[in-house]
């Protein structure tokens, strides 16, 4: 699909949800496969993606929202620190008793 996509070479590619049922190997496969794509043919790439791995190891700009509402936009390391995400996606370390999540891009 993402082929038959780039075949008129376009401007901007959409993925929306590329990574769904992939295992860490195929999603680190297919995270090569759109640098090469934004790289190799100068096209930009808009991802919607669930996998937080894969987005903060990929993404340039990422906008984070929760229920349909801008929460927090910026690099990656932005929104790594944002405790507003944390929040969201995870609640937080009081409310759940569970040690904050970490993500290594």
């Amino acid at each position: 699909a993402i082929g038959r996509a780039l075949m008129g070479k376009p401007g901007f590619v959409l993925l929306d949800e590329p990574a769904a049922g992939m295992s860490a190997a195929e999603a680190a496969d297919l995270a090569a496969l759109i640098r090469r794509i934004a790289g190799e043919m100068g096209c930009g790439v808009l991802l919607i993606e669930h996998n937080v791995g894969l987005v903060l190891g990929l993404c340039d700009h990422i906008v984070v929202l929760d229920s349909g509402a801008v929460i927090e936009a910026g690099e990656p390391a932005e929104i790594r620190g944002s405790e507003k995400v944390r929040h969201a996606y995870m609640g937080t370390a009081a409310e759940t008793d569970l040690p904050v999540l970490e993500v290594d891009a």
